[in-house]
């Protein structure tokens, strides 16, 4: 039996040499991103004189893109699974063609013939003592296409990584070797988004990253900046697409381990990757690392065996109803389906798992919304309403699965930029997606006060404080509605039996400025609770701000009310408020004890069965 090395030795020829097989018409794929074979497809452009009517088959291109160019319009023409951009105006002027497919759909296309491939233009690592080479940096379709391809060429570069997994071509099946060493293409993240507000995106999506959580990040500043906001979790592991060097530091610091992953426990599973030089030493032949193709990383049924999956995804523009635009601005296609619907379906069936779309609020400098009324027409859905379970912009977290399409729309309002809300909320009365008289009171006020947000834990129950947002209607209706009568009667000072919208609305839907309340919100399984408010109302012309408290019955006598009136005498000192004043019953002894506690100093006259209450906190 000859031996691997002498087959591979008379398949080695110059770049030259090996693309001068290629012929008219003829399908060419050639490998994605990083990965792309710069030696080869120099080559076969250089031989352009001799070629015609020739498509070149892509996932995405990093490179020189001189096939989508003008000048070669009667020779090449590109079709692209995903539109860079470096490609965008050929497909947009009509010389290119973008197919979209799901990626864990396109082996299969390949497979079935149904996008036949001719010759494959491939990037692959030295041989190993077995005569086999790793497809490195890109796995993804490019293992599909070679498998597929007539004809295989290979540029073997040492510069290329030997990664691990499902991911090497024996010699036998490659048919012609091209040994040019030359280092890889890198890529960096400069998405030209604000870092403060990119940063602050990165915070939130951090914030629903459990311990134990496998995720799954693209590439860009957004998903960059959602790594940066995950070092102090615990044992989260990966499975995803694609990342890029933000994994280094969190492998390196014991934040990634793999060790609660259900699939591929310890290992960080992927398809391809993009990055610099930096991620090119650690994947190369890092036992820790495995590509497989996108078939296999991409199904949603592997995704979602994965428990407290969190795929982390971003999108062009979002209407109120939570769909998702990704890969068109308008008629002009951006980039492509990618992997998104992959995994927001698979997270979707994960036990505990957490799908989610996040993306700055606006664009263009702030000229325009990404949360819109309605995408822009001719924008497509790439990733629909009933897929989408969070979006995250700079300003929160709109939690939407399961909710009615008037709630949806306020969480969506509640995380566009100030500036559009009153006219997101003025276009959501129109489509009769809220209530005729919804106010507008939140959205002319102050901007949410994020800065008194925080966690106090109360008989080992984390609890989370935070001002109210009009999105809170539906927590403190149901909050009402579990009051005792003794709690309603001293809380309302009588009875009251029930709480429409026309009143309820008062209550959520604050300035931030004269009016103020505090929201004390637990999470029970995969639902959160109000649990206690604290609220007051400022008299700007005296200074003076009335509070009023209450607090669900199971959870008085544990020092939350107590706690609240902390966080109001706070605020107010901040905003410079001279002093504080309630009316109770004289029965409620338990709310004067509270204010006693404060250690201000507390005035009271009686007045009929109620006790007027004066605090200065200045």
């Amino acid at each position: 039996m000859r031996d691997w090395k002498d087959r591979w030795r008379e398949k080695i020829k110059t770049a030259d040499e090996a693309v001068a097989c290629v012929e008219r018409g003829q399908r060419v794929f050639i490998g994605t991103g990083c990965g792309e074979p710069q030696t080869l497809l120099r080559a076969l452009i250089g031989r352009a004189d001799h070629l015609a009517d020739n498509e070149f088959i892509q996932t995405i291109s990093l490179g020189l893109v001189p096939y989508a160019e003008e000048r070669f319009t009667d020779k090449f023409r590109l079709n692209a699974f995903f539109i860079g951009p470096n490609v965008r105006n050929a497909v947009n002027e009509g010389r290119s063609d973008y197919t979209p497919v799901y990626l864990s759909e396109i082996s299969r296309l390949i497979e079935a013939g149904k996008i036949p491939i001719d010759v494959a233009l491939i990037q692959v690592s030295p041989p190993d003592e077995h005569g086999y080479c790793s497809l490195g940096v890109s796995v993804d379709i490019t293992k599909s296409a070679a498998e597929a391809a007539d004809v295989v060429i290979a540029q073997v570069n040492q510069y290329m990584p030997r990664v691990l997994g499902d991911s090497f071509i024996h010699i036998s099946d490659i048919d012609y070797v091209v040994e040019a060493h030359e280092p890889l293409l890198e890529w960096r993240a400069d998405d030209g988004e604000s870092p403060e507000e990119i940063d602050r995106i990165g915070r939130f999506v951090a914030e629903l990253v459990d311990d134990g959580s496998t995720i799954q990040t693209g590439y860009g500043s957004i998903p960059d900046a959602v790594l940066r906001h995950l070092k102090n979790k615990k044992d989260l592991g990966v499975h995803t697409e694609m990342f890029s060097d933000g994994i280094i530091d969190l492998v390196e610091s014991g934040v990634i381990t793999g060790k609660k992953k259900t699939v591929h426990r310890g290992k960080i599973v992927a398809s391809f990757c993009m990055g610099t030089k930096r991620l090119y030493d650690f994947i190369d032949n890092n036992p820790v690392i495995e590509f497989h193709p996108s078939n296999y990383t991409n199904d949603p049924c592997l995704i979602g065996k994965h428990d407290k999956m969190v795929a982390i995804n971003s999108a062009l523009e979002v209407d109120l109803t939570g769909q998702v635009c990704a890969d068109q601005l308008g008629y002009m296609f951006y980039s492509g389906l990618g992997g998104q619907v992959d995994f927001m379906r698979g997270a979707a069936r994960s036990k505990g798992g957490k799908p989610i779309i996040a993306l700055p609020s606006t664009a263009q400098g702030g000229k325009v919304s990404r949360i819109v009324p309605r995408l822009s027409e001719g924008a497509g859905v790439t990733t629909t309403r009933g897929d989408v379970h969070y979006v995250v912009t700079e300003y929160g977290v709109a939690e939407l699965h399961g909710k009615s399409i008037m709630q949806r729309a306020l969480a969506m309002i509640n995380i566009a930029h100030p500036k559009f809300r009153e006219e997101l909320l003025a276009a959501a009365k129109f489509h009769h997606y809220v209530f005729l008289d919804q106010s507008e009171v939140p959205y002319r006020g102050l901007p949410y006060p994020q800065e008194y947000e925080t966690y106090k834990t109360f008989d080992g129950v984390q609890i989370f404080f935070r001002p109210i947002k009009p999105t809170d209607e539906e927590m403190m209706k149901e909050l009402f509605y579990s009051f005792s009568e003794e709690t309603i009667y001293q809380r309302f000072m009588g009875p009251k039996m029930a709480m429409p919208h026309r009143e309820l609305q008062h209550f959520v839907n604050l300035d931030y400025d004269t009016r103020m309340a505090i929201v004390a919100i637990v999470r029970e399984k995969e639902r959160t609770k109000i649990i206690g408010v604290g609220r007051y109302s400022l008299d700007k012309t005296t200074n003076i701000a009335e509070v009023a408290f209450v607090v669900h019955d199971d959870w008085q006598n544990k020092g939350i009310g107590t706690f609240l009136m902390n966080m109001l005498i706070r605020i107010g000192r901040d905003r410079g408020i001279k002093a504080f004043t309630a009316e109770i019953l004289a029965e409620n002894k338990r709310m004067l004890n509270l204010f006693y506690k404060t250690g201000l100093k507390v005035e009271t006259r009686f007045e009929g069965n109620t006790y007027i209450v004066y605090m200065p906190i200045q």
